[in-house]
């Protein structure tokens, strides 16, 4: 069977149109949240026909690519006050946890699963999550195409291999991954070997011989231009000035003196760091202009926090690095789907008949998830999907209350459960809404946690041979539809043929990231969002089909015949900006993370990537560790 998206006649390739009502919408950007003139929102407006789901390709993952239609909006309805006062229809589930967790992503889950492992095995914990699949980020998509079965990563990609002994190396050998060093697929066929990157940003920074820049109609280029190998041919032949090559080339070569790094979180490096942005401290490194920066670099230079750097802390470039992970050419690896491999992992330790077959690594990955196992009465841990919580409260005042309530959204009604602790583990920007008793300054530190969008457009072809004959496997652009991309060979616990060559069919991430530099890091993220969300699918896919076209029709390519499928997976608010003050504080102030790491609010804690300022799923990991900890250690002391 082959999947493939028809093309729809002109349109397909971008070919003039007249104006429709949804084009009308989609050519005006409007902030998140913002009205027409009538009650509907452009969201609403296109989603009477859902143009903007889009294809979601086959599998457990097919109704569940990005943020959905429903998750969307159930957001704004928490967020415009839907629900700021109870319901009186309210359904009583009657039920006690020991924990409800709000949020099924990576966080959500290893709370839960540290959560039954430290307090014992006579406590229960429920798991509510927003999404008809759990992982938060960490999903995937699939396609069939020409007969294989193509996996391809929603958000959450790459894992690092740990050090054995440190707690995320015997967590992820507790759940499973014991050899964290993937085996991937092997070059095979007459055609010269390519070096293949194994994950989507091995090339991003080093951009050997095999990749190449597209410069188009922003430098005045039409068609344009390709540069093969730019950095050994010293960007000779860029259509730029030679300012902005004399620049480039500076910063290719690294820093113009010995630079001092962070040794550890909080050191007087890290300080300084923290008080400035990015962007100044990239001006100083290499000697280059703001607008080089601008124009060239960003956002991909600051791309793991969502933004340019422009309006990010210095520091969030280092962050990650305070992680320590194993020292080695072998440390990035990639689940086939990204770190839909650690969920599934995750929830199969909880729940051992959640995903079909034995407790090997590829049958986790390949067989199917079985739903139907998720919330069973009487299990120790039950995940209950397709589950909005729009109100958490303490029963009581909080620093008395045996017990706190939960109420969800589901199926047009709304359910109430109850929990001794509850640790909420989504993102922050509905947190802030849905715990209805929290203090002041719980809010204000939230008010500084800024999000942007991103969008994952995952893109099948038949086979990347159009690549190949231009001596390419990476490329990166600077208009239009994402910045990079690259060839990726896949990991054999997933991949049903153990190798590849230019005749493979590959799926091609593009990232998309919202970014406009020189706007406060608030408004970038309402503009991107207005941007995202009000962009149909049919629009997103022509402009990314007559991108392919501009880039490759003279090597052959036809984006009607190579094109097999497009799959949008837009994350509202998907990554943390971390702005110059937010890890350490500023004017005398905390840093806002610490004042919802510091302790438990009553019953309540805290728990999410967004706590530690870094984009990774190693930290939410570890603040759900920190945050079951508290609730044990200060709560559930019996």
């Amino acid at each position: 069977m082959t999947v493939s998206q028809r093309p729809r006649g002109d349109k397909a390739l971008g070919m003039n149109q007249p104006m429709s009502r949804r084009d009308f919408l989609n050519s005006t950007l409007l902030a998140s949240g913002s009205l027409l003139m009538t009650s509907a929102t452009p969201l609403q407006l296109l989603a009477e026909e859902d143009d903007w789901t889009g294809y979601g390709g086959v599998g457990d993952y097919s109704k569940s690519n990005g943020n959905t239609l429903e998750v969307l909006a159930a957001g704004h309805r928490i967020r415009d006050g839907e629900f700021d006062q109870l319901p009186g229809n309210i359904v009583d589930t009657g039920e006690l946890f020991d924990c409800v967790v709000i949020g099924g992503g990576i966080s959500g889950l290893a709370t839960a699963l540290l959560f039954l492992r430290k307090g014992g095995k006579k406590r229960s914990c429920l798991v509510l999550d927003n999404h008809p699949v759990f992982g938060g980020e960490a999903k995937r998509n699939e396609f069939i195409v020409d007969g294989h079965r193509l996996m391809a990563h929603q958000g959450s990609a790459v894992y690092f291999v740990q050090y054995p002994h440190s707690f995320l190396g015997r967590f992820y050998d507790s759940i499973g991954l014991k050899a964290p060093r993937l085996a991937y697929q092997k070059w095979a066929g007459p055609a010269t070997e390519m070096p293949l990157s194994k994950t989507p940003y091995d090339m991003v920074g080093s951009e050997l011989a095999n990749y190449g820049l597209y410069f188009g109609a922003k430098f005045g280029q039409e068609p344009g231009i390709w540069l093969i190998d730019p950095w050994e041919r010293k960007l000779e032949g860029a259509p730029i000035s030679e300012s902005a090559r004399a620049e480039l080339l500076k910063w290719r070569a690294g820093p113009q003196q010995e630079e001092k790094r962070p040794k550890y979180f909080g050191d007087r490096i890290s300080r300084h760091l923290d008080s400035i942005t990015l962007e100044e401290h990239m001006m100083r490194r290499f000697g280059i202009s703001r607008e080089t920066i601008r124009t060239f670099l960003s956002p991909v230079e600051g791309g793991g926090s969502g933004l340019g750097p422009d309006a990010l802390s210095a520091y969030a470039d280092y962050a990650a690095d305070m992680l320590h992970p194993l020292q080695s050419d072998e440390t990035d690896q990639m689940f086939p789907g990204g770190n839909t491999g650690i969920a599934r992992l995750m929830v199969k330790t909880l729940i051992p008949e959640s995903v079909a077959g034995d407790d090997s690594m590829e049958a986790i990955c390949r067989n199917e998830i079985n739903f139907a196992a998720l919330d069973r009465p009487n299990l120790p841990a039950r995940i209950r999907l397709n589950s909005t919580a729009v109100w958490v409260k303490h029963d009581g005042d909080p620093e008395k209350s045996e017990s706190v309530s939960i109420l969800y959204a589901r199926e047009g009604k709304i359910y109430r459960v109850k929990a001794r602790t509850t640790v909420m583990a989504g993102g922050g920007w509905t947190t802030k809404h849905v715990v209805r008793d929290l203090p002041q300054a719980q809010q204000q530190a939230y008010g500084q946690f800024y999000r942007s969008p991103c969008m994952m457009a995952n893109v099948a072809v038949r086979n990347w041979r159009f690549l190949y004959n231009m001596g390419i496997s990476g490329f990166r652009w600077f208009e239009g539809v994402g910045n990079y991309t690259e060839v990726q060979k896949t990991a054999l616990i997933g991949a049903d043929t153990a190798t590849i060559s230019p005749d493979s069919p590959v799926v091609l991430p593009l990232k998309v990231l919202y970014s406009y530099p020189g706007l406060p890091a608030v408004d970038q993220g309402h503009r991107g969002r207005g941007e995202m969300l009000t962009t149909s699918f049919r629009d997103y896919e022509r402009q990314i089909r007559q991108q392919f076209t501009d880039m490759f029709a003279r090597t052959g390519f036809d984006a009607r015949r190579d094109i097999a499928g497009i799959i949008l997976n837009r994350w509202g608010h998907a990554y943390l900006n971390p702005q110059p003050g937010f890890f350490f504080g500023k004017d005398g102030k905390p840093a806002p993370s610490e004042v919802l790491r510091s302790t438990p609010f009553g019953r309540i804690a805290f728990a999410n990537t967004d706590l530690a300022g870094i984009m990774d799923h190693r930290c939410s990991i570890l603040e759900a560790e920190r945050a079951v900890g508290q609730l044990l250690d200060q709560v559930l002391t019996d």
